[in-house]
């Protein structure tokens, strides 16, 4: 398909999981696609992707970024802010330091990027940002996750208010989907395999998610035909959040 086909994308966090997946959809889906991450330029990445090494909570970096696209792509039709990390700590067991480093990509960065971008981007045009269904039903032993997440779905709906309509704003908010940041989680856990187990029966779908699920939302999202949908954060967990705390594999 190319429901992308003559646009112009930056999607944060493209290395690997669900920004590398996002990548390669917009690919296949006729987009030009430029996307970052703080080292150098992985070796798998396709030819006609840009890259450019940045830090997303570094402002000096973020307005290198900028540049980058403007030089390269001259306005912008899609911004994906998908980058992100997570520290597996309650409140009372987090540093000064992890919340500076965790709440400046998560946060910050999300900011950052936003402010730097909404002024070049195309009328029509689409922010996307991922969060978590961690902003509403808050994860056990990731509480600066889960706060980062909810303040991602309150400047986006912010952003959808106060820019439309020239800009369409959404999030993302993924449950959990089989990348490094699930498998981190679910190693935490005092009984890991146990952990894994329980929350497979708890989702309706029967399966945990996968980074192309949340690629094939992020490009509908992208495209002409979400031209009505803004300031929403659209909820892929597979049914997690629908159930009810009742274990059904119990029933």
């Amino acid at each position: 398909m190319n429901r992308l086909q003559g646009k112009t994308a930056l999607i944060t966090g493209g290395r690997q999981g669900i920004g590398r997946a996002i990548v390669e959809k917009f690919l296949n889906e006729g987009a030009r696609v430029m996307t970052c991450g703080r080292e150098e330029r992985p070796q798998d990445l396709p030819g006609e992707v840009y890259w450019q090494t940045t830090n997303v909570a570094d402002r000096i970096d973020i307005d290198n970024l900028l540049k980058a696209v403007v030089d390269e792509f001259g306005e912008l039709s899609v911004l994906v802010n998908n980058a992100g990390i997570q520290i597996e700590k309650t409140v009372v067991d987090t540093t000064d330091e992890d919340y500076a480093s965790l709440m400046g990509v998560n946060a910050w960065g999300v900011f950052l990027a936003c402010r730097a971008f909404i002024p070049i981007i195309s009328r029509g045009g689409s922010i996307i940002n991922i969060g978590s269904i961690s902003a509403s039903t808050a994860d056990p032993g990731i509480a600066l996750y889960n706060a980062s997440k909810a303040f991602v779905q309150g400047l986006t709906r912010s952003i959808a208010v106060d820019h439309g309509p020239d800009i369409r704003c959404n999030a993302i908010s993924p449950g959990w989907i089989m990348t490094g940041m699930a498998d981190a989680a679910f190693a935490a856990a005092n009984h890991p395999a146990a952990a894994k187990r329980d929350a497979l029966t708890r989702h309706p779908a029967g399966r945990f998610g996968e980074p192309g699920d949340i690629a094939n939302l992020a490009a509908w999202l992208a495209s002409d035909e979400a031209s009505f949908a803004t300031g929403q954060c659209y909820t892929l967990d597979g049914g997690l959040t629908a159930a009810s705390p009742l274990n059904p594999a119990l029933f």
